[in-house]
């Protein structure tokens, strides 16, 4: 994005298009704080933004959790009498959700025309975001019974709000609904809200027998939701398994290094469980960084951990292989 800017500088008149798409490639990246200065420059620059803009910024504020900032250009858009278009409502639903606002998000829903799918899947979406996995399948039926034909994004609001509701059988129906009904075949993401459903609810045996049957070699989704579910039942036995498959797909995955660093700390083994870490930064192999962002009197505080980076199957599968260690 450093070159993106230095791009945009360098345009001698700047026009709405361009400030958009750069404020866009900021919030698509992570660098939402950047987007909304960047935002402020274009009003103080004294150019209108369009309603493209404005998508971009609300997810900006999604992504930042800066509700006062959202809501001011949401006034903004009303006192100018802007309708604003399907995607601009999309990313209204999202950004309120998002901030904790969920009540605000279904009335924004509730004055918008309700013919376009992608409204109904932000709405799920964000009812499934905060764990209402009862009211997303209401909404779910209302929009079937209005005619509208749901999609893959449809399904995967769905089955993450199933998850999170701990609505076992109600998902795995769903799942199968997919291809028995509307013809739409379950890629990775939707695999992973399968696996995160049977996993949360400690059904193991089914979780694994959906993994080992999945059609394609699961990717990073599938594995960060193993991970997790490690993560909330503690079961020592269950992360071994799961990694002994992580090696086998990737044996430089940071993944298996963290698993069985989580391992060593569950049986009390902190040493080891440092080492493995410690491994992980000499072959420099680094897990995704990790950030939190709260708004705290209308002013966004960001706090981020690095993670640490792996290392080389043979010397994981060495410390798996170590019946004393384990």
């Amino acid at each position: 994005m450093k070159s993106t800017g230095e791009i945009f500088y360098s345009i001698p008149e700047k026009n709405t298009v361009s400030w958009t798409a750069l404020i866009s490639g900021y919030a698509q990246n992570g660098m939402g704080r950047h987007a909304l200065d960047l935002f402020t420059e274009m009003i103080k620059s004294s150019i209108e933004p369009d309603q493209y803009t404005c998508s971009s910024c609300f997810y900006a504020c999604a992504c930042t959790i800066s509700l006062h900032y959202g809501m001011h250009l949401h006034s903004h858009l009303i006192i100018a009498g802007i309708r604003p278009i399907a995607v601009v409502v999309s990313s209204l639903i999202d950004m309120y959700s998002k901030c904790g606002s969920l009540d605000v998000a279904k009335r924004v829903f509730d004055g918008t025309h309700k013919n376009h799918v992608v409204l109904w899947n932000t709405l799920m979406s964000a009812f499934a975001h905060h764990g209402c996995g009862r009211q997303a399948l209401k909404i779910f039926a209302d929009m079937v019974r209005l005619g509208l034909r749901p999609d893959s994004v449809t399904f995967l609001a769905h089955l993450n709000g199933c998850s999170k509701s701990g609505l076992v059988q109600e998902g795995l129906a769903l799942f199968g609904s997919m291809r028995a009904d509307y013809e739409i075949v379950p890629d990775q993401e939707h695999y992973a809200c399968l696996i995160d459903l049977l996993g949360r609810s400690g059904c193991f045996d089914e979780m694994m027998n959906e993994l080992k049957e999945m059609p394609f070699k699961p990717e990073d989704c599938v594995w960060n939701a193993l991970i997790g579910i490690c993560r909330i039942h503690g079961n020592v036995e269950l992360r071994r398994i799961v990694m002994r498959h992580l090696i086998e797909v990737d044996p430089r995955s940071p993944a298996a290094y963290l698993l069985l660093s989580f391992i060593y700390a569950a049986l009390g083994r902190w040493e080891c469980a440092n080492e493995v870490r410690d491994l992980m930064s000499s072959r420099h192999i680094e897990m995704d960084q990790a950030f939190s962002r709260v708004e705290i009197d209308r002013k966004l505080q960001l706090d981020t951990e690095r993670g640490r980076e792996s290392r080389d199957t043979t010397s994981v599968l060495e410390l798996l292989a170590d019946g004393s260690t384990l």
